[in-house]
């Protein structure tokens, strides 16, 4: 077979099975085949007015060209997003490492094993700093990873709370805007009772069968939760805590304070606001 070709190589129809499919579905030609399927007025009446055909380096030029029209904006949303630096040392050795994406053996036609080297190491420094046991490597937001820890303490309810009706989760008043926002929007249709409040001030009970602090807080407070955390596991209430993962560098691990669940982002790591 000439392989020099696409069209050579491209499993399309052949000429016999065409002429047995159009037989087989009683059209005359594949022209009668898309009269019949298309609606007339959604088809162009002419040729599509496209510029000229343009070279790989002359595309690049282009696009060049387009992105220098960009306005770049110095961003002062603070919130959870920050602008960082991302070494050279490290853009080379950890993202620019081929290593983590070819293969690992000749053979190998995938980069599983550089990119679960890399997740292994990921979740390995996670476990370090927020102090936890088990570490996951997902591409969720902090805010999607505050509500599905909302929804899995809230399936991880034991009888006796079911029983009683235990749904009131209890948010700190401290939460950055786009968790609480989301944590309202993912709450509802389960019929959880969400409760803001200061953790160190409001009391809970045992209606309530989980909370979601924040760590620093929204305003950069830095406090100890390991008092709300034990009396919160003492009414059977499992306590999810939103950390900066930069920050637990220096400050107390999550893990530490009796924290159930630990979720935040990465980006502060080296991942540019886009």
């Amino acid at each position: 077979m000439n392989t020099d070709q696409f069209a050579s190589r491209h499993l399309g129809i052949r000429p016999q099975d065409l002429s047995l499919m159009l037989k087989t579905i009683g059209a005359e030609s594949l022209e009668q085949l898309i009269d019949q399927t298309v609606p007339n007025d959604i088809r162009l009446k002419g040729p599509m007015a496209l510029d000229p055909p343009m070279s790989e380096y002359e595309f690049l030029e282009h696009i060049s060209l387009l992105a220098a029209d960009n306005k770049i904006f110095k961003s002062y949303i603070g919130m959870g997003y920050h602008p960082c630096i991302t070494p050279s040392v490290i853009k080379r050795n950890i993202l620019e490492n081929p290593g983590w994406y070819t293969a690992y053996t000749p053979y190998q036609a995938e980069i599983a094993q550089g990119r679960l080297e890399a997740l292994l190491n990921f979740q390995t420094m996670v476990s370090d700093l927020t102090g936890m046991e088990l570490a996951n490597a997902s591409l969720l937001d902090e805010s999607t990873a505050a509500a599905e820890a909302m929804t899995m303490l809230f399936d991880l309810r034991n009888r006796d709370q079911k029983k009683r009706g235990s749904v009131k989760f209890f948010v700190s008043a401290d939460v950055l805007p786009q968790n609480l926002a989301l944590l309202e929007t993912r709450s509802q249709p389960l019929g959880i009772e969400l409760v803001v409040g200061d953790p160190l001030a409001h009391e809970i009970d045992n209606t309530f069968y989980g909370a979601l602090l924040q760590y620093p807080g929204m305003e950069g407070e830095i406090r100890d939760y390991s008092e709300f955390i034990t009396k919160a596991h003492a009414l059977d209430m499992k306590v999810a805590v939103a950390a900066d993962l930069m920050s637990l560098c220096l400050l107390t691990p999550p893990g530490e304070m009796g924290a159930d669940v630990v979720v935040g982002t990465t980006q502060r790591f080296g991942i540019p606001l886009g």
